[in-house]
């Protein structure tokens, strides 16, 4: 199969995660070592060529030690390899059009599934792991696009509990919220860990510059704990992943897509010579090249596929890889960038779809560009970590916000009256700001922040949210 034929896209084809986020083409990735943990892996070309980016590769279950292209090929390998080449491929197959935001990144991937299935006790193993092998690998991201059984208090989930444990360890932990929002389900383990970054999704119905953007049905809303989730939403459908190699698909992708670059006059030719590989019917090897046409163009748009090795694809297991590479750009650009400042970075960043509820988005659109612009200046280590941030010392309620921008900040809740001047908070060097009021009586609060005496936002380093009576959100906490 000649190459011209062999990586153009079709006519079906999706737009570039780089192009759909108008990312800054200046970060690669460099020098940032992504982890995955994930049902399993395949050494895919857009990871291994021309230089092989992965650095470790580690099945906790024993099943396959090495990673080779030359072993069987199992169904378990598919998510990982799409989830990794979505964040890291390099595009080799397809001449660089669906490469990822971090493709010079190196990798680590870890296989957690066991006979095919994958068990609370192997994610948390999986990233216990990671942990331990940090400094070996000089591990900087992990990406989880998979969970536990159900939504629990992060003090008696394991999962949650590692997740917690590695952000400590200076590990950015990035998860997908999950897929069933439209049941009203709410995210699970490590999704529901507060401090680890959990991704949503939206779809922009694969339209570049277009206005409407629509929410994807990824779980949301108040977790075991209290806290809201998802933090961020990124781009859940139309996004470019490869087919597995060694594959029927495979096959059957790249026949089908030879046949439709074809002109009309080689078709009758052509699908006698494909017929086998791309599964056609066999009266088609009669018909007319229109008809051939229509059926082949068919059968592409029902794959999904969109070049010979690449299907689009849909799901919050999508989404974080995309803002995992997203963050290594912003660790390329600032490597002394902490967990709790990449996340604060991300939601401050954000952009809220207006006509969609905030308790489904959380802080709105991840904005790619805006995000490692403001990662480069950063200098605040910004880290709260633990199953719920502290709020209460020696007595004192104490306030904390970040803004390099602001010019004046106070906090308002229903303990002072909503009162926008009655606790202002200090400036404690460039862009932290902090107050201390006296503890209220015991009960649940509500308050937000106000930036510049008219901008009302809820707290980035609490978690724990209600909704306020203007469609958006109240940070909250409980004084026993």
């Amino acid at each position: 199969m000649d190459h011209d034929h062999q990586h153009a896209p079709n006519r079906f084809a999706v737009i570039p995660t780089p192009v759909r986020l108008n990312a800054n083409p200046d970060y690669t990735g460099k020098g940032v070592t992504v982890a995955f943990l994930d049902s399993g892996f395949y050494p895919h070309p857009d990871l291994v060529t021309s230089t092989n980016r992965i650095v470790a590769y580690h099945d906790l279950a024993g099943e396959r030690s090495s990673l080779l292209a030359t072993d069987p090929v199992e169904s378990w390998q598919w998510h990982g390899t799409q989830t990794s080449v979505a964040a890291a491929g390099n595009g080799h197959l397809c001449d660089g059009l669906y490469r990822g935001l971090a493709h010079e990144s190196k990798l680590v991937l870890v296989k957690v599934s066991e006979r095919g299935r994958i068990s609370e006790e192997n994610i948390a193993r999986g990233i216990r792991w990671v942990i331990a092998n940090r400094a070996r690998y000089d591990i900087r991201v992990l990406n989880i696009s998979l969970g536990g059984d159900e939504d629990v208090p992060c003090s008696k989930s394991i999962i949650d509990q590692a997740a917690e444990e590695a952000i400590s360890h200076g590990i950015v932990v990035v998860t997908a919220a999950g897929n069933s929002g439209a049941e009203g389900h709410h995210s699970i383990p490590p999704a529901n860990s507060p401090s680890v970054i959990t991704v949503g999704g939206y779809s922009d119905n694969n339209e570049l510059n277009g206005n409407r953007l629509d929410l994807y049905h990824s779980n949301f809303g108040v977790t075991a704990d209290g806290t809201v989730k998802p933090e961020i939403v990124a781009p859940a459908m139309w996004i470019a992943a490869p087919v597995l190699p060694g594959t029927r698909l495979y096959e059957r992708a790249e026949a089908l897509s030879r046949l439709a670059a074809a002109p009309d006059y080689e078709l009758p030719s052509l699908v006698r010579e494909f017929e086998e590989a791309a599964e056609l019917p066999e009266p088609l090897v009669r018909s007319s090249a229109t008809i051939i046409r229509s059926y082949v163009e068919n059968a592409l748009m029902q794959l999904k596929i969109v070049a010979a090795h690449y299907q689009h694809v849909d799901g919050t297991s999508f989404a974080a890889p995309i803002v995992t590479s997203l963050v290594a750009q912003m660790i390329e650009a600032n490597p002394n960038l902490t967990p709790g400042a990449i996340k604060n970075i991300l939601m401050s960043t954000a952009d809220r779809i207006a006509t969609e509820p905030v308790i489904r988005q959380g802080y709105g659109v991840v904005n790619a560009k805006r995000a490692v612009e403001l990662a480069k200046t950063e200098q605040h280590a910004l880290n709260v970590v633990g199953c719920k941030p502290p709020r209460v010392e020696n007595g004192r309620l104490l306030f904390v916000f970040h803004d390099d921008g602001a010019e004046s900040v106070s906090v308002a809740g229903n303990f002072n009256g909503w009162n926008r001047l009655a606790a202002p908070l200090e400036r404690n060097g460039s862009g932290l700001w902090s107050t201390e009021i006296v503890v209220p009586r015991s009960g649940r609060f509500e308050y937000k922040f106000v930036v510049n005496g008219n901008r009302w936002l809820e707290d980035p380093s609490n978690g724990m949210k209600t909704p306020d009576s203007y469609g958006g959100l109240n940070s909250s906490l409980v004084i026993q």
